[in-house]
């Protein structure tokens, strides 16, 4: 167990915090994100893009959606939080979708938040299309409503730091000549290291809907508009054309659940992860995964070994 993050302590937190604790610790989360910039720890911040370095390992885990029993078990298992204590280059990535759908958002939210604080140069959190800008917001987005339950007349407070939080999120991780990580998906606009970095700018604003929404499709060639209201389905042809300009191999994303945990698309070069079970989703298992940094892996099925489902 991490000596200085104690994974049972910080799960009574958050159920126990008062809206003044949670407001303190929404802020100081913020702070340290909005500070974020150039090299820090293994990786390298621009705007919203981060460099990761092709060295040691990375967990890897997909939406959670308010299952706070999902967390705790992946953050127990297979060492993760000794390693992440004894082992600088052992890094933690959130794919997004913390909350909403699960009965526990604000406690989701408050573990991660804690992990983060606590190994700020190892733990890196993107954004999900449930943590997306007030225009474009997710429906059914029921963390507000858990906020007002939980913490009554301060509810509204603690809510409005929720969102900004939102916007200090990550966009997308990228590890040199191996691994895209995004919530979403890619899409034909993206030309350059600089579309993930200031997507979500004004003149890019675009660009973040296609990373939070879009969703890959067997059965395409280009792009069409998605049946959720917002984002793009794309086909394997954009995904090959968008990793092969940044000379990667793999996309690694959440945003879609999956019976067994995990899914392979576009001739193994699209994984998902999907890391919560049980309502509304009833998938199989939950899967999440340790994921070799360093290796020359060129397709998603060589990382099945290290998928861990639960």
């Amino acid at each position: 167990m991490s000596l200085s993050f104690n994974l049972q302590l910080v799960i009574q937190g958050s159920k126990a915090a008062s809206g003044d604790e949670y407001v303190e610790l929404l802020e100081s989360a913020t702070a340290l994100l909005q500070a974020e910039s150039g090299r820090i720890g293994n990786f390298e911040v621009e705007r919203k893009l981060v460099k990761l370095d092709p060295t040691g390992e990375a967990l890897v885990i997909g939406d959670l959606h308010g299952d706070l029993e999902s967390l705790w078990k992946i953050l127990e298992s297979y060492d993760n939080l000794y390693r992440l204590y004894v082992d600088p280059t052992f890094s933690v990535i959130f794919l997004g979708d913390y909350g909403d759908r699960g009965s526990h958002s604000p406690e989701v939210y408050y573990t991660i938040l804690k992990l983060k604080r606590a190994y700020p140069n190892q733990v890196i959190l993107l954004r999900g299309n449930h943590e997306g800008p007030e225009d474009l917001i997710a429906s059914p987005h029921d963390l507000p409503l858990q906020l007002q339950y939980r913490f009554k007349d301060k509810g509204p407070m603690v809510y409005s730091k929720v969102r900004r939080l939102f916007d200090c999120l990550y966009n997308a991780v990228i590890v040199k000549d191996h691994f895209l990580m995004v919530h979403g998906g890619v899409s034909p606009k993206i030309k350059t290291i600089k579309d993930f970095a200031f997507a979500g700018s004004p003149d890019r604003h675009e660009l973040l809907e296609d990373l939070l929404w879009n969703d890959p499709d067997e059965n395409l060639q280009g792009v069409t508009p998605s049946p959720r209201g917002a984002g793009l389905l794309f086909g394997k042809d954009v995904t090959n054309t968008v990793l092969d300009n940044f000379g990667l191999q793999i996309l690694i994303r959440g945003h879609e659940p999956a019976d067994e945990g995990y899914r392979i698309d576009h001739d193994g070069r699209v994984l998902t992860l999907f890391s919560r079970k049980g309502s509304p989703y009833f998938n199989t298992y939950g899967a999440y995964l340790n994921l070799p940094l360093s290796q020359e892996i060129t397709n998603a099925n060589q990382l099945v070994p290290r998928i861990h489902k639960f």
